[in-house]
């Protein structure tokens, strides 16, 4: 990898890092480019390879597809694990399931660096409301940048850094692993995203029957030739059918109990 190229990655990833105010505060930076799915199409475009990296990208997003950040609690780190996790596995030969297994442990090393960058940067907090109540705007304005400052000196150059020396040596590594080991990581890295998206599903199904609609969906997708776009209209459909059925029921029943209501008072 050249220094060019692991320099905009490192960029990228400061960019999409939680907390970072550049790009719609973290609309678009955590909550867009800090995406695994957009990093990859990132990064790929960055190596010359889009589809890898976008291959790679949609394997890391599946495990944290269920993951979500409320009050800024993060429960792995899924920017430093993209933006670290997919360009090694690119230069150094491997799959997106390679990606998927250097993903997992650098998301929980992201999760100790957040933290510690957080804690640290509390401090500028504090001074900004000390300039606040002097009605010190310029000094407000540079407590919250000398802030921001930390998480670009924390994420840029660890990824930047990583990304350049790291990758010849992962590439080593790689290529001295015996064969059982690296069918251990390709049966890993497929488990893991089946897991993420365990997670999803168990978050959006509030009732148990639901189960049946995801397992109608994934009968569909095996057994018939559809696009994931055709799915995707059959799933809407079905979902206005339950709706419709759901409050045309509850009206029907509001209706009864009202004329009931009007006998009694009769």
């Amino acid at each position: 990898m050249e220094l060019w190229q692991a320099v905009l990655i490192g960029l990228f990833a400061y960019l999409g890092r939680n907390q970072v105010p550049w790009l719609f505060g973290t609309t678009g930076g955590w909550y867009g480019i800090g995406r695994p799915l957009v990093a990859g199409a990132i990064i790929g475009l960055i190596l010359g390879d889009v589809k890898t990296g976008v291959l790679c990208g949609v394997a890391v997003q599946a495990i944290f597809i269920g993951q979500i950040t409320p009050g800024g609690a993060v429960p792995s780190d899924l920017n430093l694990a993209a933006y670290i996790g997919i360009p090694l596995a690119m230069v150094s030969g491997g799959t997106p399931e390679t990606a998927v297994a250097l993903a997992v442990p650098l998301g929980a090393l992201g999760v100790g660096l957040h933290n510690f960058t957080m804690t640290t940067q509390s401090a500028f907090a504090h001074r900004a409301d000390k300039f606040a109540a002097n009605g010190n705007a310029r000094g407000i304005r540079m407590a919250n940048i000398t802030g921001t400052s930390i998480s670009f000196v924390e994420r840029f150059f660890i990824v930047t850094l990583t990304c350049y020396f790291g990758a010849s040596f992962a590439e080593n590594i790689l290529n001295s692993l015996p064969a059982v080991v690296l069918s251990f990581l390709a049966v890993g890295g497929k488990m893991l995203p089946a897991l993420g998206f365990a997670i999803l599903l168990n978050q959006i199904t509030s009732e148990k029957w639901m189960i049946a609609l995801f397992i109608l969906g994934w009968t569909l997708t095996s057994s018939l030739t559809i696009t994931t776009t055709t799915l995707v209209f059959i799933a809407v459909a079905i979902a206005l059918v339950y709706v419709m059925a759901k409050y045309s029921g509850n009206k029907a029943q509001a209706l009864a109990a009202s004329m009931k209501g009007d006998e009694y008072d009769e």
